[in-house]
């Protein structure tokens, strides 16, 4: 087997090969090593490599595999976590330059720890942008990072090295984190399959209202397979659910005749989607009509600005973290100088200000998760665009975030929302099509996410070799 047929497997055909001994844990990490150290210079996506302590991670999977004994479909696995994952040990910078001196972790986070008892070979860390404010590649401590499907253009944010990386053949999986779209939208960016779970499903901290940990994964069977080890309970997490036990990967083939699906193209406010990116939608529910759902458009309940508010609530959020930086110098260096700028201006917000925000973000939630009664599942743009240059901070460099409107607001309903690469414009870039359904059900998220792979008329090559 040649090493892009062994970077390009599924986790299935993977694991499967680890059970026969086709495959050793140990020869594929070397292989994914390698291949990520030659692929890295161009997309600039990993960063605080651990080879060594990977290796060790990889025999300790390779003397199980041989004894009958693996602990779980990641078992052996090499992959990612994001910058803003914490682990003890290692660094936790948040994307931002000032935070460059800081001492490694001295905790794990709930999917860390998942990971290790699962036997996953984690060999290093992905690239965020800073304080995981922009929908974008570019950060004060790592650079700009890239797009393997075109180098001059962005990865989304903010899980962007985890996006790019995955995509690049750098690591299997990825666990990214998801405020506002940080999951799905590098996901599309890149050509992924990822998951912003029902808040809880996967537990993560800080506990947070908005954010959430997700996987990342080059198709729906691989982030079913992540999600069924990072679902659990950890009563750190104030938000945490009970551990459901579904092996999410094992369940993943319905029919999708007779539900009731919605699609969405408008959010009735602010960016509008581009003719590409509707196009795919609207061409993913004829897919799904064709296949005996039922297909008609969804409105949106929303015509003022629901996004304003979740923005004044970011950039408070923002300030607090500038505020708490190490002395810095306010530099490039230090932070990104959008970032910064967008930071400083949550300082003129009084508390009142951000009460009367939090509650139109409840009245938004509650407008927009009545508008879902009735409805299975609604499919949408994970963004409007297609994609815009990799040095830029967004889509709007005054609003770095405005582009989010399609994800967004799912983080505040807290309801499951994935991400599928259904077409590409005429640059041969990705565009992705979201599924949203009711809170809880993840696994039928999954499972219509995975009827759509199925029905798109292309197959994805893995790895993708970056190019100009």
């Amino acid at each position: 087997m040649s090493a892009a047929e062994l970077i390009g497997m599924s986790l299935a055909g993977l694991t499967e090969a680890y059970a026969s001994r086709a495959l050793s844990p140990v020869e594929v990490l070397r292989t994914v090593l390698g291949h990520a150290e030659a692929v890295n210079p161009a997309i600039n996506a990993l960063f605080c490599f651990r080879p060594e302590q990977a290796i060790a991670s990889a025999q300790g999977s390779e003397a199980r595999w041989k004894a009958g004994a693996a602990l779980g479909p990641l078992d052996g696995v090499p992959m990612t976590v994001k910058d803003s994952v914490a682990m003890i040990g290692w660094p936790y910078f948040h994307g931002i330059g000032a935070n460059r001196a800081l001492p490694p972790s001295n905790y794990d986070s709930p999917p860390t720890i998942a990971l290790r008892e699962a036997g996953a070979v984690i060999f290093a860390k992905t690239t965020m942008p800073d304080c995981g404010l922009m929908a974008s590649g570019i950060s004060s401590l790592h650079g700009v990072t890239r797009n393997p499907w075109g180098l001059a253009w962005n990865t989304g944010g903010s899980s962007a090295g985890a996006g790019a990386s995955v995509a690049a053949g750098a690591g299997y999986v990825s666990v990214g984190t998801d405020i506002a779209g940080s999951v799905r939208l590098p996901a599309a960016h890149c050509g992924l399959a990822g998951l912003k779970p029902t808040h809880g499903r996967v537990p993560h901290l800080p506990a947070d209202t908005m954010r959430m940990a997700g996987p990342m994964g080059r198709s729906v069977d691989d982030i079913a397979r992540l999600l069924t080890v990072l679902t659990r309970q950890d009563e750190r997490d104030t938000w945490s659910l009970p551990a459901d036990g579904v092996r999410y990967h094992e369940h993943l083939k319905r029919d999708v005749k007779g539900l009731k699906i919605g699609v969405l193209t408008d959010m009735g406010f602010g960016m509008k989607a581009e003719a590409a990116v509707r196009c795919a939608v609207e061409a993913a529910g004829k897919l799904l009509a064709g296949a005996g759902a039922i297909v008609q458009p969804f409105t949106s309940p929303l015509t003022d600005d629901a996004y304003a508010p979740i923005d004044l609530f970011l950039q408070v959020r923002g300030y607090l973290e500038y505020a708490s930086l190490p002395p810095h110098g306010d530099t490039a260096r230090d932070i990104n100088p959008y970032v910064r700028a967008w930071c400083l201006g949550g300082a003129k917000h009084s508390g009142a200000d951000l009460y009367r925000a939090l509650g139109q973000i409840a009245k938004m939630k509650a407008a927009l998760l009545a508008a879902f009664e009735g409805w299975d599942y609604v499919i949408a743009p994970t963004l409007p665009v297609v994609n815009f240059p990799a040095e830029e901070p967004g889509v709007s460099r005054e609003m770095p975030l405005a582009h989010t409107l399609f994800t967004a607001m799912f983080n505040q309903t807290c309801q499951p929302a994935s991400t599928v690469c259904m077409a590409f414009d005429s640059r041969h870039l990705p565009i992705g099509v979201q599924v949203t359904g009711h809170r809880f059900d993840d696994l039928g998220v999954l499972q219509v996410t995975k009827a759509l792979e199925d029905m798109r008329s292309f197959a994805m090559d893995w790895p993708f070799k970056p190019r100009p």
